[in-house]
């Protein structure tokens, strides 16, 4: 069969955890999803297309010309739940033009596979990873059409949603690497990125720890072999010429020998790449450490979340805050570049108590800071007790179309939406705006590029993102009209967050 599968672009959404301007700075991204089940549907030997149309900028209009001179047979889209009524938005527009069924898959259909189906222009979903269920749903529909075999499918029938079971086990070590070779791989880039090209990659499933703001707490580890890793980064250097990988697990260093097998192989294997991941704090020792800076460890992302104990012991991190002290230390001693992930709004919050979170990160003198608001996220114990204590299900209601996009309530602190926004904003200005921080953090660029990536996302989060960016953009274009020099047009280029 031909598969056609297709990453639309989305806006930002008031629920998000990120302010508007973090969001708009973060990152481009591979959609690694969809690029895993090209990869499996070209093993199961079908030919596939993948549309990036959020990194290409394109709009529907040029996806449905892409897609009508390719002829598919089937359409497949990625459905987070952020970004679930503009994905439907574009299977609907697609849809109609192409009159061929739809097949999504992500996250969201673990927790609402029915909700997600009932909306009549989606004809299957995937309930579990796509390893087993895609290749049988092809199988069928170029046959019989008994969806009832095929494993973890959610679809239709006489006008009744059905979930067939999933019985097999997913091994990770049995999946193909990604098609990045359908990917417009120089395009790809995130906030502190240093080389081109860019990708991510991701070398475990699930975590086992248990903290109550996160989607993959509890959820069992899956871990990909320290040779197939090696394999796919090798891949990724000599066939894609990557350059660059962050390591998207989410927590890469959970066995320190298969991270050490990993840093052996890519040593032997001479490969010139650097690469990011993201650890806890009581993960990673000096030796460790040392091992992962010498195969090219650049950044460590580690979730600190609190700088007060009782909010951490809140969120069962199950971390001391003499710990992050130490391991930040040791990281710094290293050579390694630590970026702290931390929450705004957590249980208990207070703003005194984000204040001193604030201050505790300006201790630790990291390079890198995020300031998240604590968000309900589906199936997490946070989401639990928004349900429970509000009567209502706001993410099944936005699936549904019954709810719009509004700032969730969050029933375990005091604070109002609008402080916790305000509280974030403050923390990103009042950390980044040191005049020790600023210097460092600019005698550590590598490249024009990245340095006018992060001049510009200062700039606007100073002031309005709106007024900022189009005075940047009557810069640029006042300048190229002007003289027409290579130098402003690739001001042009760098000025664009992504």
């Amino acid at each position: 069969m031909r598969v056609a599968l297709v990453f639309n672009p989305f806006s930002y959404k008031v629920h998000e955890e990120n302010l508007r301007i973090v969001q708009k700075y973060f990152g481009m991204f591979p959609p690694l999803s969809l690029a895993w089940v090209a990869s499996i549907a070209e093993k199961a030997g079908h030919k596939v297309s993948l549309i990036d149309a959020r990194t290409l900028r394109l709009t529907k209009d040029d996806v449905l010309s892409r897609l009508r001179e390719f002829k598919p047979d089937i359409m497949g889209f990625m459905m987070t739940t952020y970004m679930f009524p503009e994905t439907l938005e574009w299977i609907r527009y697609l849809k109609k033009q192409l009159k061929i069924p739809v097949v999504v898959g992500g996250y969201n259909l673990r927790v609402y596979p029915k909700e997600s189906l009932m909306h009549p222009e989606i004809d299957f979903g995937v309930v579990e990873h796509a390893y087993y269920t895609v290749p049988q749903l092809l199988k069928q529909l170029e046959g019989s059409e008994n969806f009832n075999e095929v494993p973890g499918l959610v679809y239709k029938e006489n006008g009744e949603i059905k979930i067939t079971p999933h019985p097999q086990k997913i091994n990770f070590n049995d999946f193909p690497f990604p098609a990045r070779h359908l990917l417009p791989n120089d395009l790809y880039a995130e906030f502190p990125t240093e080389r081109k090209n860019f990708t991510v990659m991701v070398t475990s499933l699930g975590c086992p720890r248990k903290c109550l703001f996160c989607e993959a707490g509890g959820t069992s580890y899956s871990p990909r072999s320290p040779k197939i890793v090696v394999d796919e980064i090798e891949e990724c250097y000599k066939k894609y010429n990557i350059r660059e990988i962050d390591i998207f697990d989410y927590e890469f260093p959970a066995d320190r020998n298969r991270v050490v097998e990993i840093c052996n192989g890519i040593k032997e294997r001479k490969l010139d790449i650097i690469w990011a991941c993201r650890s806890r704090i009581d993960s990673v020792n000096e030796d460790l450490l040392l091992k992962m800076k010498s195969a090219g460890c650049r950044r460590i992302y580690f979730g600190i979340e609190s700088g007060v104990q009782e909010i951490l012991d809140r969120v069962n991190k199950g971390i001391k805050l003499e710990q992050i002290r130490k391991t930040i230390k040791t990281v710094k001693d290293t050579g390694i570049r630590p970026l702290g992930f931390f929450l705004v709004g957590a249980p208990g919050e207070t703003k005194k108590t984000f204040k001193r979170t604030v201050k505790f990160a300006k201790e630790l003198d990291l390079d890198y800071v995020q300031f998240s608001k604590c968000l309900a996220k589906p199936l997490t114990p946070l989401w639990k007790e928004m349900v429970e204590k509000t009567g209502k299900d706001y993410w099944k209601d936005w699936i549904l179309g019954k709810a719009d996009d509004r700032p969730l309530p969050r029933p375990w602190t005091a604070l109002t939406n609008e402080e916790v926004d305000k509280l974030a904003k403050w923390a990103y200005v009042n950390y980044h705006s040191r005049l020790k921080f600023l210097l460092k953090a600019t005698l550590k660029v590598r490249s024009i590029a990245e340095f006018f990536r992060k001049f510009f996302g200062y700039i606007e989060m100073l002031f309005s993102q709106e007024k900022v960016s189009k005075e940047a953009e009557h810069f640029v274009a006042y300048h190229d009209k002007a003289s027409k020099l290579w130098w402003y047009k690739k001001i042009s280029k760098w000025s664009r967050p992504f």
